[in-house]
């Protein structure tokens, strides 16, 4: 039930959020390009699926990233953004206490391509502490506009290779803000 409910809440808020975007009193300047701004936001990993197994967040443990980074907006439709994700993992222990430790620092750059509406498809390339490597697909939507930040909601595939484990694919939903 609750995946039904993820999966329905993203989905609206990516197909009609257009209607949730703030109104400007008047028309705002042209953009100067190139130009950069940051972000912070918070990743949950939904899903890990590979040839052994199939990880679902809440299960055994929960692991959250923190996304940070900063985009270079070089045109509007073009973009280069550098992120560092640090992960947080709490797991239950023999004991029945709680444990947390930071599990992994991932660095992500990759080209953004922005489309009309607010949509961008972000291809990140993939390094982990944790010695695994790939990539991760991105689609990102801006739902709402104020004077100092942009709210936005991703989707996120990340793939995995390397460290002796098999290939893994997965489902992130990622929520944050960019600096104005």
């Amino acid at each position: 039930m609750n995946r039904w409910f993820i999966v329905f809440s993203v989905s609206a808020i990516l197909f009609h959020a257009d209607r949730l975007q703030a109104q400007s009193d008047g028309a705002a300047p042209a953009p100067v390009y190139p130009h950069v701004k940051g972000y912070l936001s918070f990743l949950i990993p939904v899903v890990t699926i590979n040839k052994d197994e199939t990880i679902t967040e809440f299960e055994k443990a929960t692991t959250i990233g923190f996304p940070v980074g900063i985009n270079i907006y070089y045109s509007e439709r073009f973009a280069f953004s550098f992120e560092i994700t640090p992960s947080v993992q709490w797991s239950q222990q023999k004991d029945s206490a709680i444990a947390s430790k930071t599990s992994n620092l991932l660095f992500a750059p990759g080209p953004m391509f922005r489309f009309k509406h607010n949509f961008n498809i972000i291809a990140r390339m993939a390094f982990e502490t944790q010695g695994r490597y790939g990539f991760t697909a991105v689609f990102n939507k801006v739902y709402l506009h104020t004077r100092d930040v942009n709210y936005f909601i991703s989707l996120s595939v990340p793939c995995r290779f390397g460290n002796a484990k098999p290939p893994s694919v997965g489902l992130g939903l990622q929520f944050g803000f960019t600096f104005n």
